[in-house]
């Protein structure tokens, strides 16, 4: 009898489970204009994405839990995004001044949320973002932004290995197409996070508070 793969995937020892924290910071990733205007390279069909990131971050805001954003912004020409930058063309949508690293409406920072700008896929490589967390005592770190196969995915298994509990909030994230979204989200919860829904998010969110 073919194993399904959840079957295969739980033989190996996948799929354990990583218990929640109490302290709790959001980071939104790169949320930002290049992924939802239409005629940019990047542009992704994550409308609905972004309506469930609002949710997410205003229930952030409410329960009092740290929010830090992330950006992309590489210098005009790009030295600074080495060979990323010439691997991916469609980066140069992140040249500083570009009006596509604008952050998406109603996920803009706020008095107090720090902005993590970022050359790579991984919101931790060469970023304060480690030190930041560590210096707010927060052990659990949800994840929401773009893309899931991307900067969502390299910044989840950083937090991993930066020891904190890394938690991708299922709606909140998305991608171009839907193979690589799921694909991704299957392995994260298999080896390296907790993938949860946002209303499991927002009920963890409320019960810090109550």
């Amino acid at each position: 009898m073919t194993k399904t793969l959840e079957a295969d995937y739980a033989a190996a020892g996948f799929g354990g489970n990583l218990p929640l924290g109490t302290r709790p910071a959001l980071v939104v990733i790169d949320f930002v204009q290049a992924y939802l205007v239409p005629e940019s390279p990047l542009y992704a069909g994550v409308e609905t994405a972004r309506e469930h990131c609002v949710q997410l971050l205003a229930g952030a805001r409410k329960a009092g839990v740290p929010v830090l954003h992330t950006n992309v912004v590489f210098t005009p020409g790009g030295v600074d995004g080495g060979v990323f930058f010439r691997k991916v063309k469609a980066l140069r949508a992140f040249e500083q001044g570009s009006p596509m690293g604008a952050f998406a409406e109603g996920l803009e920072p706020i008095a107090g949320e720090p902005v993590i700008s970022k050359q790579y896929a991984s919101a931790f490589f060469g970023t304060s973002l480690a030190s930041t967390l560590t210096a707010l005592g927060v052990d659990t770190v949800l994840i929401a932004g773009l893309s899931t196969s991307g900067c969502v995915r390299a910044s989840t298994v950083d937090a991993m290995q930066h020891g904190f509990i890394p938690v991708v909030v299922r709606e909140a994230v998305g991608d171009r197409d839907p193979g690589p979204h799921e694909a991704n989200l299957f392995d994260l919860q298999a080896k390296y996070a907790e993938v949860k829904t946002l209303a499991e998010v927002l009920a963890y969110l409320d019960g810090l508070t109550s």
